[in-house]
């Protein structure tokens, strides 16, 4: 397996008002959005590791999951964009560093956002 230098940031809707289908809209809103960005290496669904039997969908998705994978140099970028978008909305993010380390920080508000982005920054800055 080759070793990358990107980070993976996993990004899940956590709004307990929002039904699945309600999740899967915003997900699909953020991904149309996403994917104009030239900074971002990749940007997927998730997909489900057990999908439901009987499924006959080529691929099954969790529901309210978005991976993005972007270079350490892209990140503060990265991070404006979803400061932009994703501010006031219920969201878990988990960021996952080249070296295997990974995070996970809440945030539903402006304040809960930036506090966020600055922790996962120190967090990629630590070695």
């Amino acid at each position: 397996m080759a070793v990358t230098s990107n980070i993976k940031l996993i990004i899940a809707f956590a709004d307990p008002d929002l039904n699945d289908e309600e999740k899967e809209e915003q997900v699909k809103k953020l991904l149309v959005q996403m994917r104009e960005l030239d900074e971002l290496e990749e940007i997927a669904r998730v997909p489900d590791p057990n999908p439901p039997e009987g499924n006959k969908a080529i691929a099954s998705f969790l529901s309210g999951l978005l991976m993005a994978e972007v270079s350490t140099a892209n990140i503060k970028k990265l991070f404006g964009f979803l400061g932009d978008r994703l501010n006031n909305k219920p969201i878990k993010l988990t960021v996952k560093a080249p070296d295997g380390r990974e995070m996970s920080v809440e945030a539903s508000s402006k304040e809960e956002f930036e506090f966020a982005m600055q922790k996962a920054q120190e967090f990629l800055n630590n070695k």
